[in-house]
């Protein structure tokens, strides 16, 4: 079968590698048709997390049962399904607490699982015609309809995207009302500002550089906020002191929160500088975002290993961190991998009930031949090019 195959930095190809096969009778066949590229590949396509040449990449996955081992009783050849890209067993102590990102039992060498990716087990990824899925009945999200139709572009952006985006304002503690910052107009975070207007926050700003991404903040109701017209933190100062109707509702005091209650680190650790986009700055989120008593949600990965850190404690993921203002701010800080089965099954159902339609960020749709092509181009932020869906099915 063709697979998407890590080459080195900068190299993926388009090769045949052993065909995925029924191994354990919990698991399950799927054929592909639909796989998209996240922007966490690219840290293993940049050579920043080490990857083994010749394996086949990608997690976010969906497709069509082929078949199923014989201890599978929830779905049957021909079901519709999204997997998500953590792999969980469903019964050891953290799947059962819905902390499936923690399976204890999947990665035979530590917590947690995954396709296709760096750290999380010897299992093969997803930019490819097939794919064995372990302990097939917990990890199959089950959808209606047929591929290629209207939803496909709004399913496969259940394996990850979306559930992590709405993960993300969890871990910022959004809620009816708040006021929310994200760094980063990528995938996840336009659908951290969806998900956040989803929970109703009454302000929410997204900050970036790249035009075409700002321009679609717009329509879920979001304000761009480029860095590259100054400083984000003042922009958005700015925005609010000059509102007339937030001013009007102050109190003696409240000028002091002149900022926003939640922030959102949805780029991690090759996150730009706003002030010299040409150098890295990791840790800007948690230095300046925030108010006194608000909440921070890490989304973008971050890695214990970075081979390109800007300096040698951030190769080794150390990183400094203003811990004497955090803790002056009484600032909540939350990180970690999305637990995607919590929220698949809900997120999938606003797709259904015409509640959210996640697929105004995929900008791409192109067979599975383009990945090479596709991951330059992504790399690069070229062309419009903020989310790939690759297509096994579809003819060059």
């Amino acid at each position: 079968m063709k697979a998407v195959v890590y080459k080195g930095v900068k190299q993926v190809a388009i090769e045949d590698i052993e065909m995925a096969r029924i191994e354990e009778k919990t698991n399950a066949l799927l054929r592909i048709t639909s796989a998209a590229i996240c922007g966490s590949d690219l840290h293993m396509y940049d050579g920043r997390t080490p990857f083994e040449v010749g394996r086949s990449i990608g997690h976010e996955i969906m497709g069509v049962i082929e078949s199923v081992g014989d201890a599978v009783t929830q779905i049957k050849a021909g079901d519709r399904v999204v997997l998500p890209f953590n792999i969980g067993c469903g019964d050891c102590f953290n799947c059962s607490r819905t902390y499936s990102n923690a399976c204890l039992v999947t990665n035979p060498e530590a917590v947690g699982a995954g396709y296709g990716y760096s750290g999380l087990g010897p299992y093969q990824g997803g930019q490819a015609e097939y794919i064995r899925v372990p302990y097939a009945d917990f990890n199959c999200l089950k959808v209606p309809g047929t591929p290629g139709d209207a939803f496909e572009d709004n399913f496969i952006l259940l394996a990850d995207i979306f559930p992590t985006a709405y993960h993300a304002t969890e871990l910022a503690q959004v809620k009816l009302g708040s006021t929310v910052a994200i760094y980063g107009a990528g995938p996840v975070g336009m659908l951290a500002a969806l998900s956040s207007q989803i929970k109703g926050a009454s302000e929410i700003y997204v900050i970036d550089s790249v035009p075409e991404r700002l321009e679609k903040v717009k329509g879920i109701g979001a304000t761009p906020i480029n860095f590259n017209d100054g400083s984000p933190v003042e922009q958005i100062r700015d925005i609010r002191k000059h509102n007339q109707k937030i001013q009007g509702s102050m109190r003696p005091g409240d000028e002091k929160m002149p900022g926003v209650l939640c922030g959102i680190d949805a780029v991690g650790f090759q996150s730009h500088d706003e002030g010299n986009p040409d150098i890295e700055r990791p840790n800007q989120v948690i230095d300046d975002l925030v108010n006194p008593t608000g909440a921070i949600g890490v989304i973008g990965a971050f890695s214990p290993k970075d081979q390109g850190g800007v300096d040698e404690p951030a190769k080794h993921g150390v990183y400094e961190l203003p811990y004497g203002l955090m803790w002056e701010k009484g600032l909540s800080v939350g990180t970690g991998q999305a637990p995607v089965k919590r929220y698949n099954v809900l997120l999938r159902d606003l797709i259904l009930a015409g509640k959210a339609s996640p697929d105004f960020i995929v900008t791409h749709d192109l067979p599975l031949e383009a990945a090479p092509d596709a991951y330059s181009r992504f790399d690069k932020r070229a062309d419009g090019y903020t989310k790939v869906i690759l297509k096994p099915g579809m003819k060059a």
